[in-house]
């Protein structure tokens, strides 16, 4: 999705230069920052993944287990009113952070696409205004904001979260950019 622009040609992140519906670049962008993290990601040994680094105390695949519960709790249990079991892990931010030696790295991978793929249907199918379904994460329609808001906020966490992964990649391999 990387387009070039100015004289050298600079890549610009994110949807095509000439997306300009305010609604196409805030999905447009979403998309770009969870194909960052899978670049990001590329490459990795399993060992490197699933290790936890100092001084960050997480492992690049924990960052994406993290993101996968991000996913579930505010599309599938914030915005559709989704049963969803438990919104979070029973150990918390410690267990969601957490890959354990039963999981497997494909398991990881697949959960998360997964959610992606459910919210990514969500979004195509509802207007960006909707506001969320009242009984899953919000109990009263004061509480329910519109879907558009829901993705300002994975939109931010995916940004913060690539760029903690940026910092990791560069503690594991120096890898750093885009």
């Amino acid at each position: 999705m990387s387009t070039t622009s100015g004289p050298e040609g600079a890549p610009l992140d994110g949807p095509g230069v000439a997306v300009s519906d305010p609604e196409e670049l805030l999905v447009g962008y979403l998309d770009w920052y969870r194909q960052t993290l899978a670049r990001k990601l590329a490459g990795l040994s399993d060992h490197d993944l699933r290790t936890p680094l100092d001084p960050l105390g997480w492992s690049p695949l924990g960052l994406l287990q993290h993101l996968t519960w991000v996913e579930r709790r505010w599309m599938h249990w914030g915005f559709l009113g989704e049963d969803i079991g438990e919104p979070w892990p029973a150990g918390g931010d410690v267990e969601e952070w957490t890959i354990t030696a039963e999981t497997s790295t494909e398991a990881v991978f697949a959960g998360h696409a997964a959610a992606v793929a459910h919210s990514s249907a969500i979004v195509a199918k509802a207007d960006l205004h909707q506001c969320s379904a009242t009984g899953g994460r919000f109990a009263t329609s004061e509480q329910a904001p519109p879907l558009i808001r829901i993705l300002f906020h994975l939109l931010q966490e995916y940004a913060r979260h690539a760029g903690h992964l940026d910092i990791a990649r560069q503690l594991i391999d120096g890898e750093t950019g885009e």
